[in-house]
């Protein structure tokens, strides 16, 4: 039986690759643009995808892409609709839409789970949707105040000075 639960687990991830894949070349964002934001997790359900006239983002690892350029995976009634509008970490590490795993908790995952998370996070996410800002929770500590050890995320279309 873990044999088939693998094999689905594989299967899962071609699709999530392909599809992801398969749209033209990302859009560039507006060079007016200033993407960096601060989202708590009411901010971010806001934009799941169920509105067509309000853009769609999605946080993995406490960064928020938006992922608009993909609402025939992300928006109202797609596939990947369950993970817009909430950080959805656990979820994509797991190639997992199981309502409990729509999550930015990473504790208990498997050593190859954490490195597909880390690989889809810098060449799906990373290089082809752009960062409009970071979860309040990678931000700031529990207390409220500023995380002193935050860094932003590089991205090929921006850099650090412009999130800025």
């Amino acid at each position: 039986m873990p044999v088939y639960k693998e094999l689905g687990r594989c299967a899962l991830l071609l699709c999530f690759v392909l599809l992801n894949s398969a749209s033209e070349e990302p859009e560039q964002p507006d060079p007016q643009h200033k993407p960096v934001r601060l989202f708590t997790e009411n901010d971010l359900s806001t934009y799941n995808g169920e509105k067509d006239e309000q853009p769609i983002y999605m946080a993995v690892k406490g960064t928020v892409f938006d992922v608009s350029a993909g609402r025939e995976f992300y928006g109202k009634g797609a596939p990947y609709n369950a993970l817009a509008g909430k950080d959805s970490t656990r979820a994509v590490a797991k190639m997992s839409l199981d309502p409990a795993d729509l999550t930015h908790d990473t504790a208990g995952l498997t050593e190859d789970e954490l490195k597909s998370l880390d690989d889809i996070f810098e060449n799906v996410y990373k290089k082809k949707y752009p960062i409009v800002g970071y979860t309040a929770r990678r931000i700031l500590n529990e207390d409220g105040s500023p995380n002193s050890n935050f860094k932003p995320d590089d991205q090929p279309q921006f850099s650090i000075k412009d999130e800025f």
